[in-house]
């Protein structure tokens, strides 16, 4: 069969794919042919894959997602092969997420697109790497760093060489606005929303980064719900292990409700949720378990996040975080070709994104993508004090 003949083979199926989740999905759910993008592409309208199921390959195959393998979750500077990276993090909001979608009958093409994205734009060192970077910004004059939005500026106007990979509009906003540190117990979509809009509220956040902005798709919804349910249970094993927590410790009514096990934990969550979202336009729990979750969160705060030993570094890393913005910002206003910002981040970008973006914005987007290791490779390079590894157990 000739090659032409075999492209409107595979063209008719991904039609016939399109048009079946009409019978298949949720009248709430996004479908494939509704999808958004900033520029078409006509091998997308003549290829044999569905909208969201390009936006996945296209992720997956970005430089920044080969960079989660080595970006911290929480726990840093650690010498364990156990404990959970970005890259792991990822997968599992992934997983709980499209299990969600499938039983809500929501399109797990879109579930997945956003789950494996809404990362991407995660500095190294985790939420410290975040805030030092935060506040680096501000004091360039940039505004705050936020992850959320990075990623975004990371998939549409830096990769490819500043092209960017032109997503679709749903999977776009389902990263921005995945926000799961905020507790909901429930979350609709606000689906009125076009480019302009998702670039009104990126604004919106850079300048009140407190403001909750909500997903335009239920897909959106799910991830954003699979996202702290991926780390709430996740992130207390890893505590046990390092030896910061003990399990006894986890407050009675989050074990009577939901389980003093990772594994307990999100199968009753994604129960919870299924049970309380079914044929409905909303994602929630119920009553009992979102109070439960919620009480959860501020443990995990407490006795975690903001533990002493997990903070022992932090003073360091901020110094190193300091350090290397002023040096590679220093290198390009002298236009130091030779450095690592120029050989290894500015080489071949496009006149868009060096005509548009300020200096700071630059050394901004270049240690954002930065692994923990190239970044602390970075600082031994440059004669910047090494910090030592620490060790919880």
């Amino acid at each position: 069969m000739p090659e032409k003949d075999h492209k409107k083979q595979l063209l008719k199926l991904r039609e016939a794919l399109d048009y079946q989740e009409d019978g298949k999905l949720s009248e709430f759910a996004c479908k494939s042919r509704f999808a958004i993008r900033k520029r078409e592409e006509e091998g997308i309208v003549q290829g044999h894959r569905q909208e969201f199921s390009i936006d996945t390959d296209r992720i997956l195959h970005s430089l920044a997602y080969s960079r989660y393998i080595d970006k911290t979750q929480v726990f840093y500077l650690i010498k364990n092969d156990h404990i959970t990276h970005r890259v792991l993090h990822v997968q599992l909001v992934s997983k709980i997420a499209r299990t969600i979608g499938r039983l809500l009958r929501l399109n797990e093409d879109l579930i997945e697109a956003i789950a494996l994205g809404h990362d991407i734009g995660h500095t190294p060192f985790g939420h410290d790497g975040e805030s030092f970077l935060s506040e680096l910004c501000q004091a360039h004059h940039l505004g705050p760093f936020l992850h959320s939005i990075q990623s975004v500026r990371f998939l549409q106007r830096i990769e490819r060489k500043g092209r960017g990979w032109n997503l679709t509009l749903q999977v776009l906003d389902g990263i921005f606005c995945h926000n799961g540190e905020i507790h909901l117990k429930a979350l609709s979509p606000d689906r009125q929303k076009d480019f302009d809009q998702l670039e009104k509220e990126m604004k919106t956040k850079e300048a009140d980064p407190h403001i909750d902005i909500w997903p335009m798709t239920l897909e959106g919804c799910v991830v954003r719900m699979a996202d702290t349910i991926s780390y709430i249970g996740r992130d207390i094993e890893d505590a046990i292990r390092l030896g910061l927590i003990r399990r006894e410790e986890i407050p009675r009514v989050c074990k009577e409700v939901l389980g003093d096990k990772n594994g307990t934990i999100v199968y009753r969550l994604v129960e919870d949720l299924i049970i309380n979202s079914l044929d409905k336009p909303f994602v929630s729990f119920s009553d009992e378990v979102a109070e439960a979750l919620r009480e959860l969160k501020v443990f995990n705060h407490e006795r975690i996040y903001c533990n002493a030993k997990v903070k022992e570094q932090t003073p360091k890393v901020r110094l190193m975080f300091e350090l290397l913005f002023e040096k590679f910002l220093s290198d390009l206003e002298k236009g130091n070709e030779n450095s690592d910002i120029f050989t290894g981040f500015l080489d071949g970008m496009a006149d868009e994104y060096m005509n548009n973006t300020p200096p700071a914005g630059m050394v901004r987007d270049f240690i954002a993508g930065m692994t923990d290791e190239y970044f602390l490779n970075q600082c031994k390079k440059h004669l910047i004090p090494e910090i030592r590894i620490s060790r919880f157990i």
